[in-house]
């Protein structure tokens, strides 16, 4: 069956913002990496990326530098990529925005599930016992275009857009944006209420 012509908008309005929040998202890449870069380079470089900051007691597990600097570089650029999206891919036609915060809180959490995710696939693309490793000759420390670091991190961004974008769509712009209009409307209904009861009130 041919799709009915608001079926036809409806997908090209997501197909439309679906290239809207990949631009944010790509802006959004350089401010990760650009974190990512300074931030090593302040730690020495790319070879101390696996430096280990807090051993886990017990575990063969540990904390590392390429860790935080996967951190911190979401954290900056979520909060960047939340600013353009709220006014921007979802500024029109996604309901009556609501307050900042109400907005921010979903979209960082959203995020930081898709952090946590893309911490495991980073390191996966760094650990030589992954079967996905970034092996050598190619990925290497000795130069910056071929780094493994900023290779795993930039590749690691990639695969976790989407599942931001899917789960912003529906929930952080859709679905708390319904419910503030629909708060929203309500009081506008009650003070029309009041008003109303309040102008039949017989005047003594």
């Amino acid at each position: 069956m041919t799709p009915a012509p608001p079926e036809i908008g409806r997908y090209r309005r997501s197909l439309r913002q679906f290239i809207m929040f990949g631009i944010v998202g790509g802006s959004g890449m350089v401010v990760n990496m650009i974190v990512t870069v300074l931030m090593n380079k302040a730690n020495g470089g790319t070879q101390n990326a696996q430096d280990i900051l807090l051993p886990f007691p017990g575990t063969e597990f540990n904390f590392r530098f390429t860790t935080l600097v996967w951190i911190v570089a979401f954290l900056v650029a979520n909060f960047y990529n939340f600013l353009l999206n709220r006014n921007w891919t979802f500024g029109k036609h996604s309901g009556t925005k609501a307050p900042f915060w109400q907005e921010f809180w979903p979209f960082l959490i959203v995020g930081s599930v898709a952090a946590v995710a893309g911490i495991f696939i980073k390191l996966a693309f760094t650990n030589p016992t992954s079967p996905v490793y970034l092996p050598e000759p190619f990925w290497h420390e000795d130069a910056g275009i071929h780094s493994r670091e900023y290779w795993s991190q930039l590749l690691t961004i990639v695969i976790t857009m989407p599942i931001n974008f899917i789960v912003n769509k529906l929930w952080t712009f859709r679905a708390v944006r319904n419910r503030h209009q629909a708060r929203t409307e309500n009081a506008e209904q009650a003070g029309q209420a009041g008003q109303t009861e309040r102008a039949a009130d017989p005047v003594i």
